[in-house]
């Protein structure tokens, strides 16, 4: 069961970083046929699924090397993360077979988690005025492993999960002396 959680963190922080570049890993590292746990996209034919995931990666992974590119997909994956967040939690726990009942709680954590670190991630942009390019393919590249440890390592990668969500609680308390030590500067 424990095992099963640090799973669900690890997928949903992965989430929390990209949304299609996770989702195109998942169906692609699933033995059976694609996407067929994922519980919106088992609907669609699997080609227009690995069409638009394999699109959207790629816009991702390049979009994101330049300020304009990083601006436009913060806003859009700003929108999307908690969905995809608590599409990718469902999918582990189906995946597991685990009998959790209810299982939107889980995809609601999942969501949630994805949210609160695209949050950081918003909010990290703004401050900085654009993420240098080196932490952009870190995160490229922590995404990508975040989704192999969900299923593969799961006590590890829930680990890095919770570490990213330590570093998300630490970076708003950062923010709020910034602001703070901003506001009595003005006063």
């Amino acid at each position: 069961m424990i095992a099963v959680l640090l799973a669900v963190l690890a997928a949903s922080a992965a989430a929390g970083m990209r949304i299609a570049l996770p989702l195109l890993v998942l169906g692609l590292l699933q033995t059976d046929e694609l996407w067929s746990n994922v519980p919106v996209l088992s609907r669609i034919h699997p080609q227009v699924v690995l069409a638009i995931l394999t699109s959207w990666s790629l816009i991702e992974l390049f979009g994101s090397k330049s300020l304009l590119g990083q601006r436009i997909l913060q806003s859009i994956e700003l929108v999307f993360s908690p969905l995809v967040g608590a599409l990718m939690s469902i999918t582990i726990v189906n995946m597991t077979q685990l009998e959790f009942r209810p299982i939107w709680l889980l995809g609601s954590i999942g969501g949630l988690l994805a949210l609160v670190l695209k949050l950081v991630q918003v909010g990290w942009f703004f401050r900085l005025r654009g993420l240098p390019i080196w932490v952009v393919c870190l995160e490229d590249v922590l995404c990508i492993c975040l989704v192999f440890f969900a299923l593969k390592a799961p006590q590890e990668g829930g680990l890095i999960a919770m570490f990213l969500l330590w570093l998300a609680i630490r970076s708003s308390q950062e923010w709020r002396r910034w602001y703070l030590k901003g506001k009595r500067d003005r006063a």
